[in-house]
Order: C-alpha cells, then sequence, then structure tokens
C-alpha cells in the first residue's frame, strides 16, 4: 500500500514537471512577424538591389567547373543515379568525358 501511495505521488509529480507549459515554448510574442506588400522593399534599399543583382550576374557567368559538372550531370537521370553512389566526379568522368575521346 505504501509503494502504491509512494508510486502514485512520483507520477504526479512527473506529470506536472513533464507537462509545465513554460514561456519558451511559446510561439513569439511579436504582433506581426510578417510584412505587408507595400512595406516589404523597405529593408533594402536601390542600390543594394542593384548591387546584389550584379553579382548574381558575376557568379553565373563564373562557375566553377565542378558546379557546371555536376549541373550536366542532374540533366541526365543516367549519371544523377551514378552521381548518387559513386560521386559527381566519377559519374562526370563516365558519362561526359568519354564523349571527347
Amino acid at each position: 500500500m505504501k509503494s502504491l501511495l509512494l508510486l502514485s505521488i512520483l507520477a504526479a509529480l512527473a506529470v506536472v514537471a513533464l507537462c509545465y507549459e513554460s514561456h519558451e515554448s511559446m510561439e513569439s510574442y511579436e504582433i506581426g512577424p510578417f510584412l505587408n506588400r507595400r512595406n516589404a522593399h523597405t529593408f533594402i534599399s536601390q542600390q543594394q538591389r542593384w548591387r546584389a543583382k550584379a553579382q548574381e550576374r558575376i557568379r553565373e557567368r563564373t562557375k566553377p567547373f565542378q558546379e557546371l559538372n555536376r549541373e550536366a550531370c542532374d540533366d541526365f537521370k543516367l549519371c544523377e543515379r551514378y552521381a548518387m553512389v559513386y560521386g559527381y566526379n566519377a559519374a562526370y568522368n563516365r558519362y561526359f568525358r568519354q564523349r571527347g575521346k
């Protein structure tokens, strides 16, 4: 009987400890986490937008050859499957390097 009483008290304490809802677990208290469309452009200035577009164009032109090889391999299903097992370099060498010889 004493063990049953002790077990029920421990179970009640465990329920109270595990079901306590702290403030850290609640959602953010921010009133408006999302912006409307009219105010969304205020974070980035026009100059920063232009600079980001220019940098993206430069990055597109000067991709490393590994990335170009991977993109070529992604477009070909057999190469992509082979790459999942052996890696993109081995897959590119198998499917595309042999064609040039």
